[in-house]
């Protein structure tokens, strides 16, 4: 089926691609055939068959099956990344019919504060429900009186973790296994917000009260050689997420945040824009550059700043001649953080330089 021209391709989790290794597994155990693809269903309710990339029998009673990760067209680091399952045949247990474990690749959850409890595999329960009713659709047509273990791995879950914020959380040794409904859409608002939402409870389970809010992995760089003292689960990535950031934080109890950007992100921010990647350059530099005229009435320099590619292009010309308007922008964005939090949280806004220095502060003295 052609896609409509501009449309992005939806994929499937890591979650998802456990399901499907561990039914083609259950498959191969059950009636000896190894199967080219297998049929999932998502807890949306919806199916997609889903290639099989390596499926053999280790042992007798035992079997190894892998898929490939596919994303679809969202930008993930487990796109294209090795997904399997090793399922074994064993004594049924009264307690459980069907186990699940992690090996190879699979981290394992050490701080409190995500719904996984520590020492237990990274495998969250979206992906034990699909796990769990894939084996069973298998066991509908093929029944055993054996119990089922199943044991997800990731041969280069290690090595991709690297590239995740997992170690923040406390989830060691490999990739978690993800997914709330098994499907990924391009470019999830879901499920960064989840992340956000997750790294926030394990804040609030390390018994932290104050955040450092970052948009992006430099600006975290240089608010953590700003705050060495800070605990690393401190500091959290909200990228785009202004609005839904602060709201999520005042619900779990935070008393005070500093919110650490840098200038173009701080001047969207500045105009109560609650998801910054929507906003248009041209209005917020229009809503800048009157700003400059206010405090400078320098008619010359506002239309320079006006005319400039983006914020980040009229940061130099105001840093040398209008420091008060980047003042101002800061204050705006402590004042409209605070309103996304419903006034519940006393918000600190730095301004970095492009260098890493510190542009301004709105709580100079805080240290």
């Amino acid at each position: 089926m052609k896609r409509k021209a501009g449309t992005l391709r939806s994929g499937f989790t890591t979650g998802a691609a456990a399901a499907a290794a561990a039914r083609a597994a259950l498959q191969l155990l059950l009636n000896k055939r190894v199967p080219a693809q297998v049929e999932i269903t998502f807890l949306t309710g919806e199916t997609r068959r889903i290639a099989v990339h390596q499926c053999r029998l280790v042992a007798p009673g035992k079997a190894r099956c892998t898929v490939i990760k596919d994303a679809g067209d969202d930008p993930d680091v487990t796109h294209g990344a090795e997904i399997g399952a090793m399922v074994t045949l064993e004594p049924r247990s009264a307690m459980h019919r069907i186990r699940i474990t992690g090996g190879i690749g699979v981290g394992v959850v050490t701080k409190p504060g995500l719904d996984i409890p520590p020492g237990s595999a990274a495998i969250t329960s979206g992906p034990v429900d699909m796990i769990t009713n894939s084996i069973n659709a298998v066991l509908d047509t093929d029944p055993t009186d054996a119990g089922i273990h199943v044991e997800v791995f990731v041969p280069q879950g290690e090595l991709l973790a690297k590239n995740t914020l997992n170690a923040r959380l406390g989830i060691l040794g490999g990739l978690s296994i993800l997914g709330t409904t098994g499907i990924v859409r391009p470019m999830s608002h879901d499920a960064y917000a989840a992340t956000i939402e997750k790294a926030m409870d394990v804040a609030r389970a390390a018994k932290l009260t104050r955040l450092v809010l970052t948009t992006g992995r430099r600006s975290e760089r240089f608010a953590q050689n700003r705050w060495p003292a800070y605990a690393e689960e401190a500091f959290i990535q909200i990228g785009d997420f202004f609005q839904t950031a602060l709201a999520a934080a005042a619900a779990r109890g935070f008393s005070s945040a500093t919110l650490a950007v840098f200038f173009g992100k701080a001047v969207k921010m500045a105009q109560n824009i609650p998801h910054t990647h929507a906003a248009k350059s041209e209005l917020t530099l229009a809503a800048l550059a009157r700003w400059t005229l206010e405090h400078t009435g320098n008619a010359d320099l506002a239309a320079r700043i006006a005319a400039a590619n983006t914020a980040r292009h009229a940061f130099n010309p105001l840093k040398e001649a209008a420091p008060a308007v980047i003042a101002r922008v800061a204050d705006e964005t402590r004042r409209c953080a605070e309103g996304f939090s419903d006034n519940r949280i006393r918000v600190r806004c730095v301004i970095f330089d492009y260098d890493g220095t510190t542009a301004v502060d709105t709580q100079p003295d805080c240290g």
